[in-house]
């Protein structure tokens, strides 16, 4: 049986509906305790975080007393202006910058989610993605919880709304004890912040701290915009509390083997940040190369990056290989996510767009094309026709991860697995669809060698379906892997 390769869409108005070979970005959350510009520092630390979300944003301050909100769609940038975050007043804020891994893009969605009940103001935002959320939602519904947004982070407020603990620190833990799969949540109520990550720490939380103010943020280039310094990584399971009594930190939750997400070092993160115990994400991206230079090395004359995520990885990959590096590909850094095509008769818009060959750097050349992840392969294919358009003589296609054949349940909006060209195709397969003249990709104990730390301490599931919580039926049925009429 003849197995269908993806459909390369000939026209596009909408620079977002093309099939990037990328995951979409995942979420970002910080958090700010004892600063008389609080929200304008969760501003600043949002913007850092941009990368980790750009459908939507939103800061919640308090005072004490009230709580003061603002969210909207869009970049950080056009977002908040300083009359917006004049209103945001108090000592302690939270911020959140979305992709929406869960729930539509619904203004509704937006975090931080707030609320008032019983035991005062409380307001939460959230990284990553709870598999067995739908159900909770409906034993929380059958109880008379009235939810509000689509989002999974709302269950864990009715979680802490219907705990019977006496305290609302036990309640936050009482709920999250509930919850399977991945979060660093970011909570702010009248007297503090908490901030808490899920025992197996998928994904990255830092604590951080600039004089006598202590910040919680995704990752650490949020703390360097602000000046302020990396205290040390929130660790897998723990709670921090952030109040005018200091830090304090407390270890709630039964231990598990880690299982932190290997592709926050491959694209997520962003290069200049250290995450999963302080680790240069730079520096392993051009470990990642330098390995697959090892594993794959062909003749060539240049190898060029497909900007920007690739570029660590090429500059590994070129200074292992002997072979000179080149920035073929040129990046359009200003295109937003909605772009209108003057003409429908131009092919291939959406990526010429974003990406631009230069013929004097790649004309009559062996070229390296170097780029950390292929999922769909469209925009690949694309790519390649791009460069040899621009005279390459051969292109050979490197990948610095290895094929991705499976979704992501933990906070990473994947494709479905039959949209994943490597769940169902051979690698020969993948590389006449894109036309390269070689195409390999790291392999997995290459990358899991690379990376900083133990093998054993990273979840890898989107390259070997081995998901480090065991499915129930009922979150398989939630997230569409069992039929319940066969």
């Amino acid at each position: 049986m003849k197995r269908e390769l993806p459909v390369v869409s000939r026209f596009t108005s909408d620079v977002s509906r093309e099939s990037p070979d990328k995951f979409n970005d995942e979420c970002a959350v910080f958090g700010i305790f004892g600063h008389k510009e609080a929200a304008n520092l969760t501003y600043l630390g949002l913007y850092a975080l941009q990368h980790r979300g750009q459908e939507a944003s939103g800061i919640v301050s308090g005072d004490g007393e009230h709580f003061h909100v603002h969210k909207g769609k869009g970049l950080v940038a056009d977002i908040y202006n300083p009359q917006v975050l004049q209103q945001l007043t108090g000592p302690m804020a939270i911020g959140h910058n979305r992709y929406s891994t869960a729930g539509g893009n619904d203004l509704k969605n937006v975090q931080p989610l707030s609320v008032n009940f019983a035991f005062g103001n409380l307001a939460l935002a959230h990284n990553g993605n709870l598999i067995n959320a739908q159900v909770l939602r409906h034993e929380l519904e059958a109880y008379g919880a009235i939810f509000q947004s689509t989002s999974d982070s709302e269950v864990i407020i009715h979680l802490i709304a219907h705990s019977r603990a006496d305290t609302l620190l036990a309640r936050i833990i009482d709920a999250l004890s509930q919850v399977r799969g991945a979060f660093s949540v970011v909570l702010q109520t009248d007297d503090g912040i908490i901030a808490v990550r899920d025992p197996h720490g998928f994904r990255p939380l830092c604590l951080g701290r600039l004089g006598d103010t202590y910040l919680v943020a995704s990752e650490t280039c949020a703390f360097d915009l602000l000046g302020a310094e990396l205290v040390r990584e929130i660790e897998p399971g723990e709670l921090v509390v952030l109040n005018e009594k200091g830090v304090t930190s407390y270890n709630p939750f039964t231990p598990v083997d880690p299982a932190m997400c290997v592709f926050e070092y491959v694209y997520f993160a962003r290069p200049d940040s250290k995450i999963f115990g302080a680790n240069a994400v730079y520096a392993t991206r051009k470990a990642l190369g330098r390995q697959m230079a090892r594993e794959s090395l062909v003749a060539a004359d240049i190898v060029v990056p497909v900007p920007d995520s690739g570029v660590p990885a090429a500059l590994g990959y070129a200074e292992a290989a002997g072979i000179q590096f080149e920035l073929g590909l040129i990046r359009n850094h200003y295109v937003g996510r909605t772009f209108i095509e003057p003409e429908q008769s131009i092919r291939h818009f959406g990526v010429k767009v974003k990406l631009n060959a230069v013929s004097e750097v790649l004309a009559g050349k062996r070229v390296v094309v170097v780029d950390d992840s292929l999922v769909r392969g469209t925009t690949s294919r694309k790519i390649v026709k791009m460069i040899r358009d621009a005279g390459a003589k051969e292109v050979h296609m490197r990948i610095s991860s290895p094929p991705i054949i499976s979704p992501c349940f933990y906070g990473i909006d994947t494709p479905t697995r039959k949209e994943l060209i490597a769940s169902s195709h051979t690698i020969e397969e993948i590389r006449k669809y894109i036309t390269a003249d070689s195409l390999a990709y790291l392999s997995l104990d290459g990358m899991l060698n690379a990376a900083p730390g133990t093998p054993a301490q990273y979840c890898n599931a989107c390259f070997t379906e081995r998901y480090p919580i065991a499915l129930t039926r009922a979150e398989e049925l939630q997230l569409g892997l069992f039929d319940p009429s066969l």
